[in-house]
């Protein structure tokens, strides 16, 4: 290989180098201000079906401080007990589906939607999952 294919070699490897380190950068270089506020933009609220203390409860507890901490807003757990979860369920189904009300779920919820006939909800239509937070056996 002499001299100029050398070089030549050079300058195509420094190039890619310099496209590739751009490429890089590029998730880091400030953006323009989007239309669209980022999620959330006000408090939102964790409702728990079961009553303040219970392992739901502390549950919420647990993910809205953490939530709260790294995005910045405030999430407020409520316990709303009772009728197995259905009160805390069918409070959530009555609010627009906007993102700033969530339901912590668990197994009752599953129990309710097949043991009661007349709902006034119908849980696998009107409640959309968003995370999983907790397993048990």
């Amino acid at each position: 290989m002499n001299d100029a294919e050398m070089d030549s070699m050079r300058k195509g490897r420094r190039r890619f180098l310099q496209l590739a380190t751009a490429a890089a950068m590029l998730p880091a270089a400030p953006h323009p201000a989007a239309s669209q506020a980022v999620y959330p933009t006000r408090p939102v609220r964790f409702i728990v079906g079961q009553a303040a203390g219970s392992s739901s409860d502390i549950t919420a507890r647990l993910i809205a401080q953490w939530l709260s901490e790294r995005l910045h807003q405030q999430f407020v757990v409520e316990t709303r007990p009772g009728a197995g979860g259905n009160i805390a369920t069918e409070a959530v189904v009555r609010l627009p589906p906007d993102g700033y009300t969530l339901l912590l779920v668990n197994a009752q919820n599953t129990i309710n939607a097949a043991l009661y006939e007349q709902l006034s909800f119908d849980f696998l239509r009107d409640i959309a999952p968003v995370a999983w937070t907790t397993a048990s056996p």
